[in-house]
């Protein structure tokens, strides 16, 4: 097959996974795919690019929105700000999207992020896998009966869990001035087992 002919091919698939994935609704990724096309039917390959690039990252956004909802809601006590998304690049910043919510209790603070498509995860699941590339003062542990890796200093009160979910996701949960339970308590409020059933 002739490389024009695998390109437009390639877009058409694009346009085709959105439409399925999202609305048969046209909405700004679907147009954005199209125009892509378009431009790439006429020759300008550069515009086409870059329309591509724009498509992805309003997916990315779309895909960090709906992730928010696993967000836990803030456990007794404490209070909760807005949920966030960012998105990456791949080139940047390691790459993936990152969904994240701030909680508080006085002047103690936990941030509990749900990152996907980024290579950081891949590292985390090998040392899960593999105990013996934990080091410091890290340990393993299980959270609902999910294997997990804390690191928590007692004297800083400080630390953070990390887990994997679905082998897509990588949940993490920081906190200051917090004790461990603390940090265990919104480890567990995180759904694992509905991240773990996303396809």
């Amino acid at each position: 097959m002739k490389r024009g002919k695998w390109i437009e091919r390639t877009l058409l698939a694009m346009t085709a996974t959105a439409f399925l994935g999202m609305s048969a609704v046209a909405d700004d990724v679907t147009e954005t795919i199209d125009e892509a096309l378009a431009a790439y039917k006429q020759g300008n390959y550069s515009q086409a690019v870059e329309d591509l690039n724009y498509a992805a990252e309003l997916i990315r956004q779309k895909k960090g929105q709906s992730l928010q909802a696993y967000l836990p809601a803030p456990l007794p006590g404490w209070k909760a700000g807005e949920a966030e998304t960012q998105t990456a690049a791949t080139a940047m910043m390691g790459g993936g999207t990152v969904v994240k919510r701030q909680y508080t209790k006085g002047d103690s603070s936990i941030e509990v992020q749900i990152i996907t498509d980024s290579p950081m995860m891949q590292t985390v699941a090998m040392m899960i896998a593999s105990p013996m590339f934990v080091g410091g003062g890290a340990k393993m542990i299980r959270i609902n009966r999910q294997k997990a890796i804390i690191d928590y200093d007692k004297q800083e009160r400080s630390g953070q869990i990390q887990m994997v979910a679905g082998e897509r996701y990588l949940i993490v949960v920081h906190g200051n001035n917090v004790s461990e339970n603390d940090l265990t308590a919104y480890a567990k409020a995180v759904d694992v087992k509905k991240l773990n059933a996303i396809k």
